[in-house]
């Protein structure tokens, strides 16, 4: 579990594939403080398991399918990356409650400079925007952030400067892929709430939803 709060930008030194399976070289020093194998890191607002460690990098795997489903089919050498650990008995919760399971990949198609803010609007399929709902919370590439608007197409987040300056966002362009992870609640309602779906928690439910 996650907050989406973004503790530092890694830079990935490499991906190599061996068979259905991807290897990432990330740079990084702050979530290497306290991390052991076998911890979590959410990258890009992917979970992943850390397998290597080293002085300055850590090493992590991804399947096919989360390579297929995420922006990771896009990456190459060099990129930058958002990082998080994992979310510690002690640590608040300052963002909203992130698991790093991504729901879908969106494009920004848009952004409007503000004064103090900028408003990225964001494309999505309707099997996830049916979960986004205006003010509520959604994690972009990892980060909480708060909905602004949302439509049948697309949604818009609103964005301070600090959080550009401390994530990846400042080197997105128009038409970039964004991964997008909705409120985990929101789901929980959503599928309580359906009358086209079981109102029931059962083993497939758990499933879908991460546990």
């Amino acid at each position: 579990m996650f907050t989406g709060i973004i503790e530092e930008q890694g830079r990935l030194n490499s991906i190599r594939k061996e068979k259905d399976l991807y290897t990432l070289n990330i740079s990084a020093k702050v979530v290497l403080e306290g991390t052991k194998l076998g911890d979590s890191i959410a990258t890009d607002g992917v979970c992943l398991t850390v397998t290597k460690l080293g002085g300055d990098y850590f090493e992590a795997e991804a399947m096919l399918e989360t390579i297929n489903n995420t922006t990771f089919k896009e990456l190459k050498g060099g990129e930058i990356l958002n990082l998080e650990r994992a979310l510690s008995p002690t640590k608040r919760l300052d963002g909203h409650i992130v698991q790093g399971h991504v729901d879908g990949v969106g494009k920004i198609i848009n952004t409007t400079h503000n004064s103090n803010e900028i408003v990225y609007k964001i494309s999505a399929e309707e099997d996830v925007l049916k979960y986004v709902v205006n003010k509520g919370s959604i994690a972009l590439d990892g980060i909480s952030l708060t909905v602004s608007k949302v439509d049948r197409n697309s949604l818009e987040v609103s964005i301070i400067p600090t959080t550009i300056r401390e994530t990846n966002l400042k080197d997105k362009k128009l038409g970039d892929s964004i991964n997008i992870e909705t409120d985990i609640i929101g789901r929980y309602v959503y599928k309580f709430l359906n009358k086209e779906e079981k109102n029931s928690i059962d083993l497939e439910f758990l499933r879908e939803n991460g546990f």
